[in-house]
């Protein structure tokens, strides 16, 4: 699998470093809504076909990425920086 990194250009995903699902919506901080967190930290969908995923590369520029991947054939759809992409971290 490559991915085309917007500032380096394509890359082999042994450069990459997969950081997770960019779907999931993080509590607010100073919840104390303990099953909110549990589901927030533990609950993982599988989802098959397109599928939004933060990833950094770790190997070359260091930039956190957001990426639409397929999980069935793994073709990229998109990749953009995570923060220009409003899925920054």
């Amino acid at each position: 699998m490559r991915i085309s990194c917007p500032h380096c250009g394509p890359r082999d995903v042994a450069e990459f470093t997969y950081q997770g699902d960019a779907n999931r919506v993080r509590p607010d901080p100073a919840s104390t809504d303990q099953a909110a967190w549990n589901a927030y930290v533990y609950d993982r969908v599988n989802t098959r076909g397109l599928h939004r995923e933060f990833w950094q590369h770790s190997g070359g520029c260091r930039a956190h990425l957001l990426v639409e991947r397929d999980t069935v054939t793994h073709a990229i759809a998109a990749v953009a920086f995570a923060r220009a992409a409003g899925g920054a971290r």
